[in-house]
């Protein structure tokens, strides 16, 4: 049995053999009107049904999804060989304010790039960088066009020194669809966000050039799904499907400014900023009094919400090192970029992952004028031969550069551990706060628990020699007991925030019930003395 495939003919309008003649002004404005009717047509109903069998929108779907406003669409370019066809470029508006917006038309040679679609996509990129205005792209390409030769990778080449250049200029959001390989994933990953939905693949290479290169064989989304991007962070939004990849872009819109010229938008709050941080109070009470007293980790994420207008807050690549928590935020109606240690997975401590996620995000929130909250409880970073061999050191280094270069106001905020390297490159006074805050809880010290080892060297050796004169029962239980009162001294001597507070490292403690009060008054002032504009001075080399 034949499909039957919906049609968007008219039954009741003339054929065009039933037409009345028409002047050549007629046939004129016939042709103009099926050439700006021919880009939403595409390649016929067969094409887009194919593409919805696929459980995929078309692009002209999907900015529909962004926008209920009609877009207003540049470059309707249809050469003879389809020359920039499989590219739709245009300026819309999402919650009233415009983007600059491209998207593959999959329908048309699979989305592929050729030179006029590289073209279509730099200028498109040279006008949102000039007026200021964010980028969302709609990824749904299977790459360089093959016949288009060397200008398909032209294209890509074009288009990829152009947003290049507005790297930093304006922030971009790339959502990825269908299947992209090659040019396909090196685009989007020069944006600012990569969001991916399931079912979707981006990579260097699909799996049958895997195959054939290596013998090894490999699904699309074992190479290169959504679970494997958020992982390692080339993704840095993981979603369920193509809706909510875009709800996702618009949410992400709603934290972020236009361009580096401009604050992020505020957006007045009736949730008090004087309203007690109860949950907090309570959490770290029973946290704390539990068995294992100060040495009790707890999801740190339950402090951000309590912090946050609403409790709301948006957490960016939620799936990678989640020892180090990044997110964006609301206090007092000001946007914040929120760096937080998170103690329920690995103690807090920082590896290799969580210093370059936590890198890129202050970055890209320094560039764009985002002040900036750090909640710290740390242990320090993550010892070790294999963290070693990733390179902890450069990663460390990266994480301290990014957090010296911040312009943005900040606060650092000092829930409990404070260690060694790790307290000293995280938004201390030295390293550039404005303003350091800690709860009565905190631990500041050069070591941890073990530097009792060092401050009381010789009194634990003259204990433990004490020890081997006697029996090995009594030595167990004697050395158990003068080890722990030693531990308790060393707690009660210097792993506690008064002389950081004597030193003026520390500029005040705060009580966990007012934590919100306080940062929210602070970032109020801060806010309203900071004058936005673009990064000055030199731009130093980093990792």
């Amino acid at each position: 049995m034949d499909t039957v495939l919906p049609s968007l003919e008219h039954p009741f309008e003339a054929k065009p053999s039933e037409a009345p003649t028409s002047s050549p002004y007629d046939r004129a404005l016939a042709q103009a009107q099926s050439l700006r009717e021919r880009p939403r047509k595409s390649q016929g109903v067969e094409a887009i049904v194919r593409q919805h069998q696929k459980g995929r929108m078309t692009v002209w779907e999907r900015i529909a999804v962004l926008s209920r406003e009609t877009p207003m669409v540049l470059f309707e370019n249809w050469g003879p060989n389809l020359d920039g066809a499989s590219l739709v470029t245009a300026i819309i508006r999402v919650e009233g304010r415009e983007v600059a917006c491209y998207g593959h038309d999959f329908t048309v040679r699979a989305g592929s790039m050729d030179a006029a679609n590289g073209r279509k996509l730099a200028r498109l990129f040279e006008l949102a960088g000039k007026r200021g205005i964010p980028v969302i792209g709609m990824n749904d390409s299977a790459g360089a066009y093959v016949p288009a030769g060397v200008g398909g990778l032209d294209g890509y080449a074009e288009a990829f020194t152009a947003l290049r250049k507005i790297s930093g200029v304006v922030p971009s959001i790339m959502c990825m669809f269908g299947f992209n390989a090659g040019g396909g994933s090196y685009l989007p990953r020069q944006g600012s966000f990569v969001i991916q939905p399931e079912g979707t693949f981006f990579g260097l290479t699909g799996p049958a050039v895997v195959k054939s290169v290596l013998g090894e064989e490999v699904s699309p989304d074992e190479l290169g799904g959504p679970s494997v991007h958020g992982a390692s962070g080339v993704a840095d939004f993981t979603v369920q499907d193509e809706v909510a990849a875009l709800e996702t872009a618009i949410r992400i819109l709603r934290y972020i400014p236009s361009n580096n010229r401009e604050a992020p938008p505020y957006i007045p709050t009736s949730d008090p900023v004087s309203r007690e941080t109860i949950d907090t109070d309570l959490l770290l009470r029973r946290t704390f009094e539990s068995p294992t007293g100060l040495n009790t980790p707890f999801d740190v994420s339950f402090l951000i919400q309590d912090l946050c207008d609403y409790g709301d807050y948006f957490e960016v690549q939620p799936q990678r090192a989640r020892n180090m928590i990044c997110a964006f935020g609301r206090i007092g109606g000001y946007v914040v970029g929120i760096v937080a240690n998170n103690s329920a997975v690995d103690s807090g401590q920082i590896d290799v992952a969580a210093a370059y996620k936590a890198a890129r995000f202050i970055r890209f929130c320094n560039i764009y004028n985002i002040p900036l909250l750090f909640i710290e409880d740390t242990t320090g970073f993550l010892p070790g031969k294999e963290q070693e061999a990733m390179g902890i050191v450069q990663a460390g280094r990266a994480l301290l550069d990014a957090i010296v270069d911040v312009r943005t106001p900040r606060i650092l905020l000092i829930v409990r551990n404070a260690f060694g390297g790790a307290y000293a490159c995280f938004n201390n006074y030295a390293t550039g706060a404005d303003l350091v805050l800690a709860l009565p809880t905190t631990r500041v010290a050069v070591m941890g628990p073990a530097g009792k080892e060092f401050v009381y060297k010789e009194e634990l050796r003259a204990i433990r020699a004490q020890a081997k004169r006697m029996n090995p029962d009594e030595a167990e239980a004697f050395l158990r007991e003068r080890e722990a009162e030693m531990a308790a001294r060393y707690e009660e001597e210097l792993m506690n925030p008064r002389e950081a507070l004597s030193l003026g490292s520390i500029s005040r403690l705060i009580m966990p019930r007012e934590m919100r009060r306080v940062i929210a008054e602070a970032f109020d002032f801060l806010m309203r003395h900071y004058e936005p504009g673009p990064m000055q001075g030199p731009q130093r080399e980093f990792h």
